[in-house]
């Protein structure tokens, strides 16, 4: 930020008049296979448990997590009293894991605790790799109303690539499986993977069509630190051939009526994710779980919180009383990109009244930077909305850094 800007915030502070919408993560910490992509906090289970290598079946400590969940959420609700659950998304990981009993208790125990909107959108990823029809008629009597299939790809070369531990023929038996039971499902698709061409990226979107699943997440793969892909990176697409597929892949989704509404999302409409769109509107969230993050408002402050990493840590200090490994206040001065950070990932941006209520400062904290995006040509405005150009969701990382302090 400029240092005009800085100055700004000697006189200001956190003033909410509402505090944002609060959504709930559990995060289930444990998986089949790490995958060769993934930064997430997730563990294999025969590693963790090294008596699954025998018999073939994988087991977690699933009485014991979902015990250390509940104390969990029992010890943040201090943070949150009186405070309504929009949305609830269960991450992971692999959340498909749990049995469905075992995901009926913790939502009996969380609307115990808390309420409900009357509309809350409860979100499970499931892989298809670890599900079965009767997994997923569980946890839709359970309560789960929206299934999230991380199916990736539907070649068997390119899952392989991946390390999936699905077939393609997997794949589409679990989307088929799972419309018996969900009318609202997302599909998660990759491109650019390792030696794609842009027919076959297509090819992979024309597949998913063919179940007109209501949500589709199309992520471009990137080599994340700390990975097996980002210390031994497999034969890539170009950055040309890359910008074709996402190109063509938006073109061919907007002709089937999806909306384009945040950098990988697309949804039929009406169907946009709840869950994340209060992400990307920098609403509040309280995540329990093994290294879950929260992020909470109060009236004159919003502060973040991660639990422990490691399943068994945390299950331990959870049972002390202490599942936080650690929470800050974040400063004033933080606050415009975090902010942008996640509101211009939405197409269609932000009304321009949001900037003040979810961050409790005012917009013109931000002047002399929305000032210099607009020239660059990055940003629209006016007195209702402010939008990223077409440039500027193309070179997103470049609009950010006018707002980084």
């Amino acid at each position: 930020m400029t240092v005009h800007t800085l100055h700004a915030f000697k006189s200001q502070a956190v003033n909410f008049q509402a505090l944002p919408p609060l959504s709930l993560y559990i995060h289930i910490p444990w998986c089949v296979k790490k995958c060769p992509y993934c930064d997430f906090n997730s563990h294999e289970a025969r590693e963790a448990f090294p008596s699954n290598k025998e018999g073939g079946q994988i087991r977690i400590p699933e009485k014991e997590y979902v015990a250390a969940l509940i104390r969990d959420l029992e010890l943040a609700l201090p943070l949150i009293w009186g405070r309504k659950i929009h949305t609830v998304f269960f991450g992971g990981g692999t959340p498909s894991l749990l049995s469905g009993e075992s995901v009926a208790e913790i939502l009996r125990q969380v609307r115990m605790l808390l309420p409900f909107a009357h509309d809350a959108e409860i979100t499970l990823e499931a892989n298809p790799g670890t599900v079965e029809a009767g997994r997923f008629a569980a946890y839709r009597d359970a309560g789960v109303n929206r299934l999230s299939l991380g199916v990736q790809s539907f070649s068997d070369t390119h899952l392989q690539a991946l390390g999936r531990i699905h077939s393609a023929d997997e794949g589409r038996r679990a989307i088929e499986t799972a419309q018996q039971h969900f009318d609202n499902i997302n599909l998660d698709l990759m491109y650019a993977l390792p030696k794609q061409t842009l027919d076959q990226a297509l090819q992979d979107v024309r597949t998913a069509l063919r179940y007109a699943p209501q949500h589709l997440s199309c992520y471009h793969l990137t080599l994340e630190p700390n990975t097996l892909f980002h210390s031994n990176p497999p034969a890539l697409p170009d950055d040309d051939a890359s910008a074709d597929m996402q190109q063509n892949i938006e073109q061919l989704l907007a002709e089937h009526g999806y909306q384009h509404y945040e950098t990988s999302a697309f949804a039929q409409p009406k169907q946009r994710s709840k869950h994340n769109l209060n992400y990307w509107q920098f609403g509040d969230y309280l995540g329990i779980g093994a290294g879950a993050h929260s992020k909470l408002s109060f009236h004159d402050k919003i502060i973040r919180q991660v639990r422990h990493k490691q399943p068994q840590t945390y299950m331990r200090q959870a049972a002390l009383d202490m599942a936080i490994q650690g929470e800050h206040e974040i400063p004033c001065a933080e606050l415009p990109f975090e902010f942008m950070m996640n509101a211009l990932r939405l197409n269609q941006g932000f009304d321009s009244t949001l900037f003040q209520e979810r961050t409790g400062l005012p917009l013109s904290v931000m002047r002399r930077e929305l000032e210099t995006a607009e020239q660059r040509g990055l940003l629209l405005r006016d007195h209702q909305r402010i939008v990223p150009t077409h440039m500027g969701q193309r070179f997103l990382n470049d609009l950010l850094e006018i707002f980084l302090c």
